[in-house]
């Protein structure tokens, strides 16, 4: 019997495990996908507290928003110290290309340093237009005035996620993913005679055996299927926002310095990152229904590849063909259901306690994960009057792998093992310091173009990867840097999961199918063909004198089709 019961794996249910393990409570969890498998892994990848948010609440006089922004930067500053080797400050640049523009852009900015106080990164500052064009010569240098610079954090957010049950199991935490709760239990209080929550019936998903699990109190994730007894479904207190981000090739961004589009033809901004050696852009803000499978539009891309246009300078051929991947993430915005006004939905929270004494933690961001848990256990104490043995403790609480991290440790590897840099850098930046405990040989590559190894697959089996989606998504982010090489190393991946795991041909089978599905509706696989499929092909004449043109070109002996032998030719 546990003390919490938490469902939910993405970041505010892992933080919840670690928070309540690490005050003496016992602690399970379950998941009934994999652990960040929602918007924990869909994120921008930022760790920030919000410009636009700042923006909100200084011509608003929105003393909330203020808050929220505050708290955040506070939060941006405890995760790059407790995790360090999956964060790090990453410089972001405003282009100026009004000169009205740079007094306010630049107050802004500089508020936003004034926010963070004594745990600001590093000064904003000002470039040149001669200056900006050396830090980002993709720029669009036309007009250009000169640039803001700012710093905020950044993150490998489906290893944070992990990375944070992992160390709440270290401490003593129950975790499981692929168990979805499928009845609720009650009993009754025998001081109130009132049916109260305590506990679950959950199904483990990947045997199809069913169990109880008895808690004194419960955590409900905002996602959850069971709205809280005699209280009505999560959906009116949540206005579920999808948010589109494109990957595009490395050398669409500077290796360590964004963009930020501040004003886009949605009124929304746009931010342009170099992340895991290629380049995001995104996002988009729609309104949507709650699912557990958010998919890419074409029009989303379109969207964001003719935002980044006006920010790139036109020597860059912007072609749809550079979108490696696409991927949606489901914002949890969310009204406060126990004020009877209507408040502006932002990144804030709500925590709610139902008669059942169900407490349900709903909205919020990925930086606030840890505050947002804090605050979550503190009300859970007090509704079960459970003992724990202190205050919250998470505030500086390392995580697995940044005990002996350090800028440098990936030299180790390189010198001790023969490991190529690029490989030991990944290595390093992902799994910490216990990346030296793990490669004692020169690793095989899943993909020439891509640092990750085939003995990641089989360590990952030993950290809760129970599918090939798992792997590619989250375990490694290839499925995020590039869908197609996702594609070629599925295979592969399918095969040593099976001898990791006893698969049996059906199941590999199974598995294959399974992640092909996940990779075309998911992750923009094929989106532009599948578009295509819905809609009849509309060409001008122009367009169809181009095309025959370039195949004339290569078909040499005008037979009617191309061969490989027509293509190594031409190229």
């Amino acid at each position: 019997e546990f003390d919490v019961l938490i469902i939910g794996g993405g970041a505010t249910g892992c933080g919840c495990a670690l928070d309540a393990v690490s005050r003496g409570l016992r602690t399970a969890l379950v998941e009934k996908f994999d652990f960040a498998s929602g918007t924990s892994s869909r994120s921008t990848k930022l760790i920030h507290g919000g410009v636009r948010y700042l923006q909100k609440a200084v011509f608003n006089l929105d003393i909330e928003q203020y808050r929220m922004v505050k708290e955040a930067l506070s939060e941006r500053a405890n995760l790059l110290q407790i995790a360090p080797h999956l964060s790090y400050p990453l410089p972001i640049m405003l282009p100026i290309y009004h000169l009205w523009q740079l007094p306010y852009f630049w107050a802004g900015i500089k508020m936003y340093d004034l926010v963070s106080g004594t745990q600001i990164l590093k000064p904003s500052f000002y470039l040149s237009k001669s200056r900006a064009l050396e830090y980002f010569p993709m720029l669009q240098k036309d007009a250009l005035k000169g640039a803001l610079v700012y710093y905020d954090g950044q993150h490998e957010d489906a290893r944070m996620c992990l990375s944070i049950g992992l160390t709440a199991a270290k401490l003593g935490a129950s975790i499981a993913n692929y168990c979805e709760v499928v009845e609720i239990l009650k009993s009754t209080d025998p001081t109130t005679n009132k049916e109260v929550v305590s506990g679950a019936r959950v199904l483990d998903r990947t045997t199809g055996k069913e169990f109880a699990i008895k808690a004194n109190e419960r955590y409900r994730a905002l996602f959850g299927h069971h709205p809280a007894e005699g209280e009505s479904s999560e959906s009116k207190d949540c206005r579920p926002s999808a948010g589109i981000h494109i990957t595009l090739p490395d050398y669409y961004s500077p290796e360590r310095m964004g963009l930020l589009d501040p004003a886009t033809a949605d009124g929304r901004v746009i931010f342009f990152l170099p992340w895991q050696n290629c380049t995001i852009a995104g996002t988009t803000d729609t309104p949507c229904e709650l699912t557990d499978n958010p998919h890419p539009t074409e029009d989303d891309v379109k969207f964001i590849l003719k935002e980044i246009k006006h920010y790139l300078s036109p020597d860059i051929d912007i072609r749809r063909g550079d979108v490696l991947s696409a991927w949606a993430g489901i914002r949890p915005l969310v009204t406060d259901p126990n004020k009877s006004d209507t408040q502006s939905i932002a990144r804030n929270h709500i925590i709610e306690v139902s008669d059942s004494r169900m407490v349900t933690i709903a909205g919020g961001k990925w930086t606030t994960y840890r505050q947002m848990s804090e605050e979550t256990i503190d009300k859970v104490i007090e509704v079960a009057n459970l003992q724990a043995k202190g205050p919250c403790k998470t505030k500086g609480l390392l995580l697995d792998g940044a005990y002996h991290w350090g800028p440098n440790l990936f030299i180790r590897l390189v010198q001790e093992y023969g490991v190529e840099p690029s490989v030991a850098q990944h290595l390093a930046n992902v799994y910490g310091d216990k990346s030296l405990e793990r490669w004692p040989v020169v690793g095989k590559r899943l993909h020439p173009n891509y640092p990750y190894l085939e003995s990641e697959v089989r360590w990952a089996t030993r950290e809760y990867a129970c599918r090939a989606v798992d792997i590619l998504a989250r375990r490694t982010r290839l499925a995020f840097a590039n869908v197609h090489a996702a594609v070629e190393a599925l295979p592969r991946v399918v095969q040593i999961m099976g001898e990791e795991l006893g698969w049996s041909e059906t199941k590999r089978q199974e598995e294959l199918a399974h992640c092909k599905r996940f990779l075309r509706f998911e992750m923009g696989y094929n989106l532009k063909l599948q578009e295509r499929l819905q809609h009849p092909i509309n060409l001008s004449s122009d367009e169809i004198a181009d095309l025959m043109s370039k195949f004339r070109k290569m078909d040499a002996d005008n037979k009617g089709f191309i061969t490989l032998n027509d293509l190594e030719r031409y190229f």
